[in-house]
């Protein structure tokens, strides 16, 4: 998904690209508790049906599968912030403290084959630089679209 912030004078343009959720973090916490309580239950008729360590079983099950979907959810947090100026575009690597930086009027941008998909790929003085990995073919099409537009814009504004 790419959400492009409105315009304020004197700005960059912003881009922000994220991974698409189908849950919220309300949403994950009920998938997690209905997914304990129904391996619980099943559990319970395991053990008065005789099988006594099911209840321990669930437990570790609940568990881990709980930590393995907040991990997953957690690594949606991800997500890149791409400012475009008239002399400079950012790119900022979320979470984290990675920053590239190329010459507005020098970049190219690019979908590229490799990996058995399409590449999206920022390119500028024999740098490139892969973004929007974790999009959707058709998302990467559409972000480079308008990433062009973009800096076609920003080309055409005056520098300061």
């Amino acid at each position: 998904m790419f959400v492009l912030r409105p315009t304020v004078a004197g700005h960059p343009r912003v881009v922000w690209l994220k991974p698409n959720r189908a849950l919220d973090q309300r949403g994950l916490s009920r998938l997690i508790i209905g997914l304990s309580a129904l391996a619980l239950a099943t559990a319970a008729f395991g053990a008065w049906q005789g099988n006594v360590f099911a209840p321990l079983f669930a437990l570790i099950e609940a568990f881990v599968v709980g930590f393995a979907l907040g991990a997953a959810w957690r690594a949606g947090d991800r997500g890149e912030r791409i400012a475009i100026g008239p002399d400079t575009l950012e790119v900022r690597h979320l979470p984290g403290r990675r920053v590239s930086r190329f010459q507005t009027y020098w970049v190219r941008i690019g979908l590229a084959p490799g990996d058995g998909r399409q590449r999206l790929l920022i390119t500028s003085h024999g740098n490139e630089l892969e973004i929007g990995a974790f999009l959707g073919e058709e998302e990467r099409a559409e972000v480079k679209g308008k990433l062009m537009v973009l800096l076609s814009e920003a080309r055409d504004q005056p520098r300061r």
